[in-house]
């Protein structure tokens, strides 16, 4: 019941591409499938730091470049990946930004919202041609209990540019991940190939942190290890997702324990307005858009 790193199925032979792998839940993530023979990828916006990580790491570990605030470093991420492997198994959508004043990527996105979804979103319809192919390939989407908090999907103001709230911009954001997941599931039943899943860390203790408001931070040195687990344990409902043979399409896997902020992954159900499938469209077609991607399904 306690699923856990030693649960992972053999990795030899199978292509990983983490976002985000050089610290925390992402570094946890490459980390542990890289230790089970996987060629891992982190795809990574600071190339130094990505060598430093993958230095850490025993196994085939390479670094890429990917800023998920840039379209242009997202395309020659993609175009690098294409010229390189033949197929992925893999795709982790892990990385991420939390609560930050309001800023803008490169293009004008909400700093949040731009790259958490809207990267993400573009950078897997541009390496999905890789993964169609390759019969058991994944995309996990990692999303949090954010989810819950605050969050809709503000199609008036979808880059807060009238009022913004860094956590409703985050909830919003963690949302997407989550309705962009069902909505890739539902597009990917026409092929038996490939599913796309996704986790939450529940509360981790990680870099991700540091842009906490300020009354969290007076409590967190108090709460925080009450509620919250070490990064190892916050990747894991990523890679059961990502190795988990019994692994559905379209299902949501988080922490079993203390309302669903620590513990060991399994099945969990998220928000009621994760599921509004008009919602989930509306949301596809928008960040075509915006992103200027099409998905080769």
């Amino acid at each position: 019941m306690n699923w856990n790193e030693r649960d992972i199925p053999a990795q030899q032979g199978r292509v990983a591409v983490v976002t985000g792998a050089n610290t925390g839940l992402g570094f946890e993530t490459a980390r542990a499938l890289a230790d089970h023979g996987a060629t891992v990828v982190l795809a990574v916006r600071d190339v130094g730091k990505g060598k430093q990580a993958a230095a850490r790491m025993t196994g085939d570990v390479t670094v890429q470049e990917l800023d998920l605030t840039s379209l242009d470093s997202i395309r020659a991420a993609a175009a690098d990946l294409h010229a390189t492997y033949p197929g992925i198994d893999l795709l982790i959508n892990n990385a991420g930004v939390m609560y930050p004043p309001r800023q803008t990527t490169r293009d004008g996105f909400e700093l949040q919202f731009g790259t958490n979804h809207l990267g993400h979103f573009a950078f897997t319809g541009l390496v999905l041609d890789l993964l169609l192919p390759v019969s058991g390939s994944r995309v996990v989407t990692v999303s949090s209990v954010a989810h819950r908090i605050r969050a809709a999907i503000g199609f008036d103001d979808l880059q807060s540019e009238r009022s913004y709230s860094r956590v409703a911009a985050y909830g919003q954001s963690k949302l997407a991940n989550l309705m962009f997941t069902y909505e890739l599931q539902r597009r990917l039943t026409r092929h038996d190939t490939t599913i796309a899943v996704a986790a939450h860390p529940g509360l981790a203790n990680t870099d991700l942190m540091r842009n906490l408001p300020a009354a969290l931070r007076v409590i967190s040195p108090v709460l925080g290890p009450l509620v919250s687990q070490k990064p190892e344990m916050g990747a894991l409902p990523s890679l059961r997702a990502a190795t988990d043979a019994a692994v559905l399409g379209g299902q949501y896997y988080g922490p079993d324990g203390l309302g669903g902020y620590r513990g060991h992954p399994q099945v969990v159900a998220s928000s009621p307005e994760s599921y509004d499938v008009a919602v989930q469209q509306r949301l596809w077609a928008v960040s075509e858009n915006l992103t200027g991607v099409r998905f080769p399904v």
